[in-house]
């Protein structure tokens, strides 16, 4: 029986700070269970679209996060090693877009609107309350350890060295997450589920939903990069995030390189070479403060004819 972490006023946060007490402390590799509410923390469905319901957080400064969680014997400089085991949802979930931004207004996107989504995680869809069904794949969009700088920090921009807001559909069960830890403890927070979602979450928003997701938690000792990335049933991921795409691009692209050049005994150059003939540039996120780019590698891309 894995340890069961499930949402209330001591264990989530909506913030990332390290002088908050964690909410739980496991064992490296430990096998645990954690329900989380939606991004809104929403108590109960709406009546219907639009409607209000009580939430956990009021008022609410960012995402309803379950953690912090605490990994007994990690360290600054450590790596922590996420893995999904399985990721389901709440059964239903909501979409909203219209809100005040400069991508919404060049696309002429400014009404708010929401939709209301029903969920078969055995059928595999959301259909929602205008009739459309979209075929589902559950993930975390917040996944993320806590910066050391003292105070609270926003959970809406993804960060360099951290990950949190990453909002990539690629990290379903199955999929490993490695991210740094700066903090004793690494203090842990995750949450922020969705349903469904298309790379970009072009709204601001996918099918935001909760979720009772079952992982474990390592430090790791040997990294394949001392950086944000992972691994999934099907594919290697890198990331970049930061305010300047070309910068984002750089560093998701540059982790990819390094990975490559030092699993193949290659440089730089050869390594960036093979690449372009196999790896993928894909824009994470465009909604929360900071550009998320993610470069993905399938695990069989690259075959090396030994004999040759």
């Amino acid at each position: 029986m894995s340890t069961l972490l499930r949402p209330g006023p001591e264990s989530v946060t909506d913030v990332f700070d390290p002088a908050r007490p964690p909410a739980l402390t496991v064992e490296s590799g430990e096998r645990l269970t954690v329900e989380v509410l939606d991004a809104r923390g929403y108590l109960e469905r709406p009546a219907h679209a639009g409607a209000a319901a009580p939430v956990l957080l009021e008022p609410r400064r960012g995402h309803c996060l379950a953690g912090p969680i605490a990994v007994r014997g990690a360290e600054p400089g450590d790596v922590l090693a996420v893995t999904l085991h399985s990721v389901r949802t709440s059964g239903w979930g909501w979409t909203a877009a219209g809100f005040p931004s400069p991508l919404n207004s060049r696309l002429d996107a400014t009404t708010f609107v929401q939709l209301l989504w029903d969920i078969d995680d055995e059928a595999g869809t959301a259909t929602n309350q205008l009739g459309f069904t979209v075929d589902t794949a559950p993930f975390l969009g917040v996944i993320g350890t806590t910066p050391a700088a003292p105070g609270e920090h926003s959970t809406t921009p993804p960060r360099p060295g951290h990950g949190g807001n990453v909002d990539c559909r690629s990290l379903v069960a199955g999929s490993t997450l490695f991210l740094p830890v700066h903090v004793p403890g690494a203090l842990l927070c995750l949450g922020d589920g969705h349903a469904a979602q298309g790379d970009g979450e072009v709204c601001g928003t996918a099918v935001e939903c909760g979720t009772t997701t079952e992982l474990s938690i390592a430090v790791v000792a040997d990294p394949a990069l001392p950086s944000v990335h992972a691994t999934t049933p099907t594919e290697r991921i890198t990331f970049g995030f930061d305010a300047d795409l070309n910068a984002a691009t750089d560093a998701a692209l540059g982790d990819m390189v390094t990975w490559v050049a030092a699993e193949h005994g290659l440089d730089r150059s050869t390594a960036l070479a093979l690449l372009s003939a196999c790896v993928d540039l894909r824009v994470t996120q465009v909604a929360n403060e900071t550009w998320g780019v993610h470069a993905v590698l399938r695990h069989d891309a690259l075959r090396r004819n030994e004999s040759a």
